[in-house]
């Protein structure tokens, strides 16, 4: 499959619903093309999410996780919940310069940025190297001032309304 001429870095911030599954999105319509697609998902160690399950069926597309099976304290996250962020950080840093993924996804690295749970100034190196072909994406609420300056898109999911205020539980197969 011939690359892209330009890459860009794309980020999906905000409050709302959708940054995920707007990067899921983008990840099906690019394999559906022939790219190779990779996205790393920090702070994320549950088995039970529905994409877990849906990429095994479809080539070109890996989920590696980065994260435990509970929710990150801000004030205070575990050790290993730092271990695992700079883990899923040095797999998308090989990924990344290797250039064999077409796209790659750091799913809620913004949130590992917010909690400290990866230095920023590491992955502002990665966008900085990325290879010319690659296209990037970072998702996740709380997209520091400098990640929305170095990329070229940035889309901001703005919260209206959600059901989980209503008392509705999250959803099988539509928030996970």
């Amino acid at each position: 499959m011939p690359r892209k001429e330009k890459g860009c870095i794309q980020v999906y911030t905000g409050n709302g619903k959708g940054k995920t599954t707007a990067a899921l999105g983008l990840g099906l319509r690019a394999t559906g093309h022939g790219h190779r697609v990779l996205m790393i998902q920090f702070m994320k160690g549950w088995e039970t999410y529905g994409e877990l399950t849906a990429v095994k069926n479809l080539p070109g597309f890996e989920i590696i996780q980065a994260g435990l099976p509970n929710f990150v304290c801000k004030e205070g996250p575990k050790e290993e919940d730092k271990i695992q962020a700079r883990r899923g950080l040095e797999k998308a840093r090989q990924a990344i310069l290797q250039g064999e993924y077409d796209l790659v996804i750091l799913d809620e690295i913004n949130v590992a940025l917010d909690y400290e749970l990866v230095p920023l100034e590491e992955v502002l190196e990665l966008l900085r190297n990325k290879p010319a072909h690659l296209e990037l994406v970072l998702t996740g609420r709380y997209a520091p001032p400098e990640i929305i300056q170095a990329a070229d898109l940035v889309t901001e999911m703005t919260l209206h309304k959600h059901p989980y205020y209503q008392g509705v539980p999250a959803r099988e197969g539509i928030e996970y």
